[in-house]
């Protein structure tokens, strides 16, 4: 066991990626006192461990760490993509198999927003996939109220600022016009909150159906809403290449 070193793994990241709990909820036990290494009981995060060191939570040594899995789930309108509300409304992992194990979110769809959801049970790769760094564009098939030109979807490649908050390059092409709606297809990399739908709205545009059809290499396809599917191994190596290495995806 080290403290604050560069070698092993941080010690609430080893609790969580054992399925035990989350990362955060990991830090309170270790807080707590609940959590020994090496028979040595630990009360600060701040602590490093390797394959080699014995981690016991309240009195149980900790599972072997899961291989890393990743699913697409279609989000339904109407869910919110949290672990609890707390207007009560329903939840994205309220829906899911309950022989799923706990598992965390690859960013957010907001509540009136369906489509593409990737699902993990390794934090470690939620962030990595999340990060704009990472360079995975998101898709998205946008229905709105109102009219807009080609030329000035084509202007938000130069990015634009609404209210201070700044927005990156968009790629956004206007597909077809139905009835007082616009079907339009946006592509972009930050992801930042309701970005699409305020971009939307200082184009003088309502947006009223949002649909991630892709995040990075991985796409919605004909998954029904509602359904989850796991990607295979093969294909995690293949899509996510470095980042599959750097997380150690393979050895669990």
């Amino acid at each position: 066991m080290k403290e604050m070193t560069d070698k092993g793994q941080r010690l609430a990241r080893r609790i969580a990626r054992a399925g035990v709990c989350s990362r955060r909820a990991a830090e309170e036990l270790i807080r707590e006192g609940r959590v020994m290494v090496n028979g040595e009981t630990v009360t600060t995060p701040a602590v490093n461990v390797t394959a080699d060191d014995v981690v016991v939570v309240d009195g149980a040594p900790l599972p072997s760490p899961a291989p890393v899995r990743l699913w697409r789930y279609h989000k339904p309108c109407g869910l919110i993509v949290s672990e609890r509300d707390e207007k009560g409304r329903p939840t994205v992992f309220e829906r899911l198999p309950g022989d799923l194990g706990r598992v965390i979110s690859v960013g957010r769809l907001d509540l009136n927003s369906e489509g593409l959801l990737l699902l993990t049970n390794d934090g470690a790769l939620a962030r990595r996939l999340e990060l704009p760094a990472t360079g995975w564009t998101r898709r998205y098939r946008v229905r709105a109220f109102g009219c807009v030109t080609q030329d000035a979807l084509a202007a938000l490649r130069d990015g634009l600022t609404i209210d201070g908050v700044h927005y990156g390059k968009i790629v956004a092409k206007l597909d077809t016009a139905e009835g007082a709606n616009v079907w339009m297809t946006f592509a972009l990399k930050e992801g930042k909150n309701r970005e699409i739908r305020r971009i939307c709205e200082h184009l003088g545009l309502k947006v009223n159906r949002l649909i991630r059809t892709a995040y990075g290499p991985f796409q919605l396809g004909r998954l029904k809403r509602g359904a989850l599917a796991e990607v295979s191994p093969r294909q995690l190596r293949e899509q996510l290449g470095a980042i599959w290495r750097d997380i150690g995806g393979g050895r669990g």
